[in-house]
């Protein structure tokens, strides 16, 4: 044995020993061609045989000599410094990594207080607190969490996947919207134990039937978020909450964003009732809750235009720029359809902490007012329904051919047009003319008459103008307006203008 280790000892070291002396005779080189002594030895040992012409020669090698000798140091200098270059940068990648991994951590954890805190919320409103939150900012995703790096999509995806054998359910259609109106009253007062009368709910359907966009507005506590979360209820269908954050500012924190680094795009819970929406017949609710936090014309801009244009095909948004192999079957090149059986129901708090709504807003939504509790009454046990949105636009349908706004209350708002017009500087325009002609006969099918509908609809959507204007300017025409009311449909008929006009001659 201990010859077999003598043998092996001089036998490895035959290459050690070799490859040691490459980097000594490299090190060694690199002194002897910096050993300033050898080439001034060499100088010494001629210069007795050097003639004047020669001197020169020798001066010229000396020069050129040092030349290559600095050349040959600053490459060195140049290939050390490149090497501690990248080195550096490696470092600084990994303690880049190391600080993303920590912040989506410290997300997961953000967004999961917020969901036990919409957990909180859900329970105050009389629901099941367990009941997931619907609704969300965009959430943090890992490639691990979608299972397959070439999705970028996974929630949609799942969607996909969850939908495959999908067939459209049977609906309990027959109703009328006064039978409708009365069946959500009790339905919400026996399951829900929340109060809610016609006054309410009239205004409430009317305003469905004017466009995609309600604002639920009052004074906090009064029930606005709880009115959407039990019409969610009421129609089999929950409604999904995106709680708006006063750092919205364009539409990816309301529908999700792209992330560069995961190569996922961060779905929101939004996005996903939309996608689903476009599978079936249901209807669909979203809550954009305390929805002025943030300036709604900024973050909603691009669902304010497109659910403005008559042709439901031209309803397009745009997620991504372009397409992957494995996007979700309804995104078609990077654009998503917005489905035509999706209401937004946004609730606002006029306070500091909020932004004004803009007109922008106002005149492509229609404004509901709930200011006042209802106080608890008995109703008969009303269960939840099965409604597909495909019948609800029929009953709005056929309210406009059954009961169209009346030449009389068409002339009648003309003639108030006029004099809001002259005394106010302000004009109604064709697109408020053409929701009050839903409003008011969707109000009247529910049981609502023709006066007390235009009553509600001029006080919130005109009137309301008057906000705007200065002080000064109307302090001495809101008087004669309230006269001109009375006197044109009757003393304290049209409540709510009333009620308007006189608050607003408390603020001057």
């Amino acid at each position: 044995m201990n010859t077999f280790l003598r043998f092996f000892y001089e036998f490895i070291s035959v290459f050690f020993d070799g490859f040691l002396m490459i980097f000594k005779g490299l090190f060694e080189g690199i002194i002897k061609m910096f050993n300033v002594g050898e080439y001034a030895k060499v100088i010494g040992s001629y210069k007795g045989s050097f003639n004047g012409a020669e001197w020169l020669m020798v001066v010229v090698a000396v020069i050129f000599l040092l030349a290559v000798l600095a050349l040959i140091g600053l490459l060195i200098f140049f290939i050390v410094k490149k090497f501690i270059r990248k080195a550096s940068n490696n470092l600084n990648k990994e303690e880049l990594l190391e600080e993303i991994g920590s912040l989506n951590e410290k997300v997961r954890k953000l967004m999961k207080e917020k969901d036990e805190l919409m957990a909180m919320k859900v329970s105050q409103l009389g629901l099941n607190p367990n009941e997931e939150a619907e609704g969300e900012n965009p959430e943090e995703q890992t490639p691990e969490e979608s299972g397959d790096p070439s999705i970028r999509f996974p929630k949609l995806v799942q969607i996909d996947r969850e939908m495959q054998n999908f067939h459209m359910k049977t609906y309990e259609n027959g109703f009328t919207l006064a039978e409708l109106t009365d069946d959500f009253k009790c339905f919400a007062a026996s399951q829900l134990k929340l109060y809610y009368d016609e006054t309410i709910l009239r205004p409430f359907f009317a305003g469905l039937a004017c466009g995609k966009l309600i604002i639920l507005q009052g004074i906090s506590g009064t029930g606005k978020t709880s009115l959407a979360y039990a019409w969610g209820k009421f129609v089999s269908k929950d409604s999904c909450v995106a709680a708006v954050e006063p750092s919205w500012r364009d539409k990816s924190d309301f529908l999700g964003y792209f992330n560069e680094f995961t190569k996922k795009f961060n779905e929101t819970k939004a996005l996903g009732e939309i996608y689903l929406a476009s599978f079936d017949d249901d209807v669909h609710t979203i809550i954009l809750d305390e929805m002025n936090l943030a300036r709604v014309e900024y973050y909603f801009a691009d669902f304010l235009s497109t659910l403005e244009m008559p042709n439901r095909e031209e309803w397009i948004i745009d997620l991504v720029p372009s397409a992957w192999p494995n996007d979700p079957k309804k995104l078609i090149n990077g654009k998503l359809k917005v489905p035509g059986n999706i209401w937004y129901i946004g609730t606002i708090n006029n306070d500091d902490s909020t932004f004004m709504v803009t007109d922008k807003v106002y005149d492509r939504a229609m404004p509901l007012d709930i200011n006042t509790k209802v106080e608890p009454f008995k109703c008969r046990n009303q269960e939840a329904i099965q409604i597909n949105a495909s019948y609800l636009d029929k009953l709005f349908a056929e309210a406009l051919k059954q009961h169209p706004l009346s030449q009389e209350g068409l002339d009648g708002v003309k003639e108030m047009d006029n004099y809001v017009i002259s005394h106010f500087r302000i004009a109604f325009g064709n697109r408020i003319m053409k929701q009050l002609n839903t409003f008011v006969s969707v109000y009247v099918a529910c049981g609502g008459t023709e006066v007390a509908a235009i009553d509600y609809f001029v006080a919130k959507k005109i009137l309301r103008k008057f906000d705007q204007l200065s002080v000064a300017f109307i302090r001495d025409e809101i008087d004669p307006f309230i006269s001109y009311l009375n006197k044109k449909y009757g003393k304290g008929v049209m409540v709510e203008c009333i009620a308007y006009l006189e608050n607003l001659k408390k603020s001057i």
